[in-house]
């Protein structure tokens, strides 16, 4: 089977459309793409580009697969974040912001200053980069840079904790006031949410009912069972037969 080049010569079978006349008022337009193809024709037609290598290649393989294919970037902070969260799962449920200002906001930050930073909230990218600067600048191991991170946020979190009770039970010394928590919002929504799934259990109750009754109406006509009260009737009123005499 051979390669078709009809795609690769588009632009000149445009070109040679433009040459002839449709009919002898009329002569075919040029598209728009065709200047722009003409002057920047594809690079490469057969040729399959190998891709940028973002580590070593196995020594201990000696077929290689999938060498055109893109290598995954790996960057060293995804295993320290896969680690953190992994251990604390609830960071990720707080929110974040995520806008930067001009894209550059990682060179205003200083990570042997310790966890807070200016314009960024305490979160658990904060244990990340203090864990990689420890270790890349402190030379300690992978551990014990992820423990002294870790306990670091630690306190910090507890003192925000500590900080934000204490403002709030100011406040309602002088009469503030809150509204509802996070539990009593949760409690209302589940309790909402039984309700109506105590009317739909009802409705599908009764429904199922009928269709009982009806089921077992059409099993059983009027008709039969008037026949057998007609019976038993009969049955009350006819005498019963003299015992056999011996």
């Amino acid at each position: 089977m051979g390669y078709n080049f009809q795609a690769a010569r588009v632009a000149r079978t445009a070109r040679s459309l433009t040459e002839r006349n449709i009919t002898k008022s009329t002569k075919y337009q040029a598209p728009v793409w065709l200047k722009t193809v003409e002057e920047i024709p594809p690079s490469e037609i057969l040729v399959r580009p190998y891709p940028i290598q973002h580590s070593a290649p196995n020594p201990r393989a000696r077929k290689p697969k999938n060498i055109f294919r893109p290598t995954r970037i790996v960057y060293p902070e995804d295993e320290l974040r896969q680690d953190f969260f992994r251990d604390h799962p609830w960071e990720l449920a707080r929110p974040r912001m995520v806008r930067e200002k001009n894209g550059q906001d990682a060179r205003l930050r200083d990570w042997s200053k310790g966890l807070r930073q200016p314009g960024m909230a305490l979160s658990g990218e904060c244990v990340v980069q203090r864990q990689l600067w420890l270790m890349e600048n402190e030379k300690l191991s992978k551990q014990k840079a992820y423990d002294m991170a870790r306990h670091e946020f630690y306190k910090l979190r507890q003192q925000d904790e500590i900080e934000s009770r204490i403002a709030i039970e100011e406040a309602r010394m002088v009469g503030g006031y809150f509204g509802k928590n996070r539990i009593q919002v949760g409690m209302e929504v589940e309790d909402m949410e039984f309700e109506h799934w105590k009317e739909w259990a009802t409705k599908n109750i009764k429904r199922m009912g009928d269709e009982f009754e009806q089921s077992r109406a059409l099993e059983n006509p009027a008709g039969e069972e008037d026949a057998l009260d007609t019976l038993e009737g009969l049955g009350a009123d006819t005498p019963a037969a003299p015992a056999p005499a011996f």
